[in-house]
């Protein structure tokens, strides 16, 4: 299996398209480089290794 690249470019205009949820012009640019933020921040914390003994707490208590 191959990893591919994730050209944001594309992803945003798919998920537009599969949302109904059109874009104007203007806003594209801007839209594409939030994209591009969320994607190298996910990135971080995806590449951080877990120990595989750590366990989920039951109850979420901020």
């Amino acid at each position: 299996m191959t990893i591919q690249e994730l050209d944001v470019n594309i992803y945003v205009e798919q998920t537009a398209l599969l949302l109904d949820l059109p874009i104007k012009d203007e806003y594209r640019d801007g839209v594409v480089a939030n994209f591009e933020r969320i994607r190298a921040i996910a990135q971080l914390v995806n590449s951080f290794p877990l120990p595989e003994t750590i366990e989920p707490a039951p109850v979420f208590e901020p």
